[in-house]
Formats: structure tokens, sequence, C-alpha cells
């Protein structure tokens, strides 16, 4: 187990040495001071649009999954429409049954016999009671759907944002290996550099 230690150790100073030494070299026939030294990233990135997650929203804003399909997340476009179709569904279902119901109280109010309307066997309180609900869930479809027309503006602009989202421009973890002469050791780690 030591031995494998001692390889180690000599391997990585005979690469470490190898590298520094060469660098050197060349440096030096080219007259470069090995201090101001900058290489430069070669990745070609493209550039940040900051505007996109903006545009997003505004597109998802003006027609629902508009901001999806300009993200390129096409499978949400069904799901949107779905959830938007459903809350409309309900709005409209519950607003068709409170008007029977408002009508048929109304028809009462002005003298109609119970007998002859839409529901004979419902009192006049009945019908009171079930315009209060049928109105309480006509108001609650209602903030349901345009809680999922807001998701659906919020969703494109974090869509957008994410899809721009790039870490390894500031990020770097590299191996280094040190040479203390103070204490005459090593050092071997990494290097964890995150630039603002």
């Amino acid at each position: 187990m030591p031995n494998k230690h001692i390889y180690l150790i000599g391997f990585l100073f005979f690469f470490g040495f190898n590298t520094f030494a060469q660098n050197k070299k060349a440096n030096d026939s080219l007259g470069i001071d090995n201090d101001l030294m900058v290489v430069m990233d070669t990745i070609a990135r493209k550039p940040i649009d900051i505007l996109a997650p903006t545009k997003a929203a505004f597109y998802s804003a003006v027609l629902p999954g508009l901001g999806q399909a300009r993200n390129k997340k096409y499978w949400k476009i069904p799901i949107i429409y779905a959830a938007l179709g459903t809350g409309v569904y309900f709005y409209s279902v519950n607003n068709k049954e409170y008007n029977r119901y408002r009508d048929e109280y109304k028809r009462r109010l002005a003298g109609k016999d119970a007998s002859d309307g839409e529901f004979p066997q419902v009192s006049n309180e009945g019908l009171i009671n079930a315009q209060q609900t049928l109105k309480r869930r006509k108001e609650l479809s209602l903030l349901i759907t345009i809680g999922i027309y807001a998701l659906n503006i919020i969703d494109a602009n974090v869509d957008a944002h994410l899809l721009q989202y790039n870490v390894d421009r500031n990020l770097a973890i590299k191996p280094h290996f040190q040479y203390n002469e103070m204490e005459n050791s090593s050092d071997l780690g990494l290097t964890l550099n995150f630039k603002f």
C-alpha cells in the first residue's frame, strides 16, 4: 500500500515538473512573461439574449402556449389548452345552471305557479341555495382559469430563463499540486474557481 502512494507522488512530480519545464522553455524562447500569460477560452458560446424571457412571457400573454412554442417546449401546449379548456367548460356549465335556477326563481317571484316551472319539486328556499352554490362554483372556476393563464405566462418566462442558464463559463474545477518550500511538503487537491 505505501508503495502505491510513493509511485503516485513520483508520477505527479515527474509530470508536474515536466509540464512546468516545457511551458517555461517554450515561453522563454518566445520572450513571453509567464505571469502575464492569458489563455482564452476556445469554446464558442451562443450570446445570451436578455430579452428572451420577456418575449416568451409576452407571447404567452397574447396567446397561451405561444411562449412555450418560442421556447421549443411543444409538449406543454396541449396541457395548457386542456387545463384552460377544462376551466372554461366548468365555468360555462355552472353559469348555465345558475341562470336556470335564477330564471325559475324570478318566474316564481312574478307570481307564476311552481308546478308549471322547470323545477316543480324545489322550494323557493332551495332555489336560493342552489343559486348561491352555483355562483360560488362559477366564480371558483373563473379564478382557477385565470390562475392557469397566469401559470402559463410564468412557465414561459422561467423556462426561457433556464434555457440560457450556463455555469461552465464561470465555474472551473482543476487539480492542483503545490510544493511548499518552507515546510518541505507537497499539497495535492482540487481547486474550485467561481468568477462573478
